[in-house]
């Protein structure tokens, strides 16, 4: 009988203990939202926006959302991407229509929004999103994804609420050519890999993705009329792994889903030099017609297409017609770096040859800086990959070719080569331009840096990715993250929103996000990342 009543009286206690928390746990619930959901303000995304006004309550995506879209077909499949992109996360349907008020509205319209502008304004009723163009709604969405909590990036349901502060955000690009490259050649990537980083490019408003496709150590593109530089040139890559290469519908897969995120592929056909690969597959390309071994190494500079021989030009006919076919876009890029092995009069009459078959295909050139040595063909663009130390004489020349109306593409090394280590501890990326953290990679003005470039001839920057030490997507996301949105930003920001001090919380901020997406990331100690959210 008394086991009986402790018992008893032990599961009065526990019942009147379990309805005590049922009670805290409704508290609790009723405060959460307001304490956990508190809006990103207006101005915490990456990049920077243009103009931001906040005010008036937030908006919040609940159960009975949906998102709106006039008639165009465009703006309904940028309207499926932001429903897909939702959708796990928050559990809700979120159906995609073309009538009903309220909710979420993506709206094709005219404005002074540019090519890639848009405007987002958000109130208690609606969130909308306005642009002219497809490209400009989807940056919108990529400013709304950051504006949300950071759990909204997960792919299973998370309690929410799905708040987003009230008031305008107007935004549109300081440049056109906001670009990142990865070098598949080094190291192969395959075709998912490739799409990770794309999605990961978008989120920042990245709008072009530099292919470097081939190199000493391996040729990734299929071209069925040299078959033999895809099967025998890709079979490698540094350090003697097995290699790989796109067949035709690979790489038209990868430029779909680019262009999905807005974002057109800038194949590289590296040349005269970088071409170990090709003249080990074919011994007819090389002067001696004897044909180099495979090559695993990383030193550079050694291989060289034969200039004098004619069969050369008709390789790169066949190579470039086949990869202008594949690719959408306008431009195709022919390297041009590092030709040591080439005597510059050989160098010059190749580039002469070259320049003219890449027109004669439609597209418009696309070189490294060396290119500035020959004669830029009309309309060409110079990539400048040099260094702050890099001589006055190297600089000169291309200030000279940009005031002779070549565009320039800002690459600088020292700055923004994603696979330059951190810090000497940095366990992968190498160090030749010396150590990049993450506010030397921020914390200049593309416009101002080469003295004497007209501000016209800058079309933008790119964050080159060499992937000698990398292997796997992880890798790639170590030395992109945190860097990778800085450069982001100094393509689209206009110069006087962009400040280091202001910069570092809004990059803490997005650690959450990263987290939440799975990315792996470098915590710099220049970053304040455990106060970002305070």
């Amino acid at each position: 009988m008394r086991d009986g009543s402790v018992r008893q009286h032990s599961r009065t206690l526990r019942l009147l203990g379990s309805l005590l928390l049922v009670a805290v746990g409704v508290c609790v619930t009723k405060a959460s939202p307001a304490q956990a959901a508190a809006p990103t303000p207006l101005d915490r995304v990456i990049p920077a926006p243009a103009s931001v006004a906040p005010g008036g309550a937030p908006y919040r995506i609940t159960r009975g959302t949906h998102i709106r879209v006039d008639g165009s077909r465009e703006a309904r499949r940028v309207a499926e991407y932001l429903a897909d992109l939702l959708r796990p996360s928050t559990g809700y349907r979120l159906p995609v229509t073309t009538y009903g008020q309220g909710g979420i509205r993506l709206r094709l319209a005219d404005g002074d929004f540019g090519a890639e502008g848009y405007r987002l304004s958000s109130t208690p009723r609606a969130l909308t999103i306005s642009a002219r163009t497809p490209a400009g709604l989807f940056h919108g969405v990529q400013t709304l994804r950051q504006l949300l909590p950071a759990a909204v990036e997960k792919d299973t349901v998370q309690p929410g609420p799905w708040p987003v502060a009230g008031g305008t955000v107007e935004d549109s690009p300081r440049y056109g050519w906001r670009g990142a490259m990865l070098d598949v050649s080094r190291h192969f990537f395959t075709v998912d890999q490739v799409k990770r980083y794309i999605d990961q490019l978008a989120l920042y408003k990245i709008n072009k993705l530099h292919l470097h496709l081939s190199d000493d150590q391996g040729w990734r593109i299929a071209i069925d009329s040299w078959p033999r530089l895809a099967t025998y040139g890709g079979s490698t890559e540094v350090g003697g792994g097995p290699g790989g290469f796109y067949t035709k519908a690979d790489y038209k897969e990868i430029v779909r889903y680019a262009a999905s995120r807005y974002l057109e592929v800038v194949p590289e056909i590296d040349m005269p030099g970088h071409t170990n690969a090709a003249l080990a597959s074919y011994a007819e390309l090389n002067c001696d017609g004897v044909a180099p071994p495979l090559y695993t190494g990383t030193e550079v500079g050694f291989s060289s297409l034969c200039v004098g021989k004619e069969i050369t030009y008709d390789f790169v006919d066949d190579v470039v017609r086949e990869l202008a076919a594949l690719t959408p876009g306008r431009y195709l890029h022919i390297g041009g770096d590092e030709a040591h092995s080439t005597s510059h009069e050989d160098y010059v009459k190749f580039m002469d040859r070259v320049q003219p078959v890449v027109a004669k295909y439609g597209k418009t050139v696309v070189g490294w800086h060396q290119l500035t040595g020959a004669t830029p063909a009309k309309g060409a663009l110079a990539q400048y990959w040099g260094l702050d130390r890099t001589s006055a004489e190297e600089k000169a020349r291309v200030v000279k070719a940009a005031q002779g109306g070549t565009g320039v593409i800002l690459s600088p090394a020292d700055r923004v080569y994603l696979d330059m280590k951190y810090t000497e501890q940095t366990p992968l990326g190498l160090s030749w331009a010396g150590y990049v953290e993450v506010r030397r990679s921020y914390d200049w003005d593309p416009g101002a840096y080469l003295p004497g470039l007209p501000a016209g001839a800058v079309r933008g920057v790119e964050a080159p990715m060499w992937s000698e030490t990398l292997e796997n997507s992880e890798h790639i996301e170590y030395m992109a993250f945190p860097r990778l949105p800085g450069v982001a930003e100094l393509g689209w920001s206009a110069a006087g929103s962009r400040d280091w001090e202001r910069y570092k919380v809004r990059l803490a901020a997005q650690a959450e996000r990263w987290d939440a997406l799975g990315v792996e990331w470098y915590r710099s100690p220049q970053v304040p990342w455990g106060v970002a959210g305070q």
